[in-house]
């Protein structure tokens, strides 16, 4: 005589629990409807204090504006990230995404406020140019060109060329950024940076959002300063707004992570000298894949001990 629908719009993480009766006229093809369908719900909403959700919609009319397919391929259960891959045009809606996206959303949001507050200018940065930055990275080349065995030599190929010189995306917008800096003061850049090296690690990837404040005569300590501020300020914005997103987190991909993100917003990060840090490696109780001595690189493995390990918490290597 009565039956119940899961609704999600997409304004909030949590679904909000629909209840339809059977003295509606379309009561046979409501309750036949399957997960993906579209529609519109009019009738009272209820507070639903001794329920599991806080309130629910009494539905005085549903309408069905679009039907889903039987073979509607998102179902009520989890789905692996390799076969959301293949229907990237409905993955947004899983409830994945949905925290991932939102998350992102009010980090980038919080981004720009964090430096809007402090008087810092905000500068768009080429994302087409003809630098290097300082060989940050392999670049990707931009050309209207492409491939050609016409040309004898690059000169001739260059001149043919839209730009008429090498050009490539960006690989950082710090050149562009220290010059803004020096004559406003405080800048931030934000926006997409590219990177043509081919290392398949999570930590490396073609496309990536980059922020990058500059401070004119600032020292090290400013910026370290800066960087904790920052990471606190995102971090707590995100533990106010998303709640919902962080505990779906906490629950189904990190264990521990809400207590985690509260312990770095209440701690003062930790400052330590590289060649401490290297002492300190090579005291410790295991063997490293990459070895440990002073003037190498730290590798991942070297950084993820000293923080979680030794110091608990994050921690600036300086030298």
């Amino acid at each position: 005589s009565f039956g119940f629908i899961v609704l999600h719009d997409g304004t909030y993480f949590e679904t909000l629990q629909i209840v339809y009766h059977d003295n509606m006229e379309n009561f046979e093809q409501i309750s036949k409807l399957n997960v993906g369908a579209a529609i519109i719900v009019k009738g009272t909403l209820v507070a639903t204090p001794q329920a599991k959700q806080p309130f629910e919609i009494q539905a005085a009319e549903v309408t069905v504006e679009g039907a889903s397919a039987p073979d509607y391929p998102l179902q009520k259960k989890r789905h692996t990230m390799e076969y959301l891959r293949t229907i990237q045009h409905l993955r947004p809606r899983t409830n994945t995404f949905q925290a991932v996206f939102r998350v992102r959303s009010l980090c980038a949001y919080a981004i720009h406020k964090f430096f809007q507050e402090r008087g810092f200018v905000y500068v768009n940065t080429p994302l087409i140019t003809g630098s290097d930055c300082e060989g940050a990275g392999e670049v990707f080349k931009v050309t209207t060109i492409g491939y050609s065995n016409e040309y004898k030599n690059e000169a001739d190929y260059y001149a043919n060329d839209f730009f008429g010189q090498k050009a490539g995306l960006s690989v950082s917008g710090q050149l562009e950024g220290e010059v803004a800096a020096m004559a406003f003061g405080k800048i931030y850049t934000f926006g997409p940076s590219f990177r043509a090296e081919n290392s398949n690690t999570p930590r490396h990837v073609a496309e990536f959002w980059h922020v990058e404040p500059e401070v004119a005569f600032a020292e090290l300590p400013d910026i370290i300063a800066i960087a904790e501020d920052m990471i606190k300020y995102i971090i707590r914005d995100v533990m106010q707004k998303c709640p919902d997103e962080l505990a779906f987190f906490d629950a189904h991909f990190e264990k521990g992570l809400l207590e985690k993100l509260k312990s770095i917003t209440e701690n003062d990060f930790a400052i330590l000298d590289y060649t401490d840090a290297i002492e300190l490696l090579k005291k410790a109780d295991r063997a490293f894949d990459y070895p440990v001595d002073w003037g190498c690189d730290l590798q991942t493995e070297h950084e993820r001990y000293i923080t979680e390990e030794i110091y608990k918490k994050p921690v600036f290597i300086i030298n």
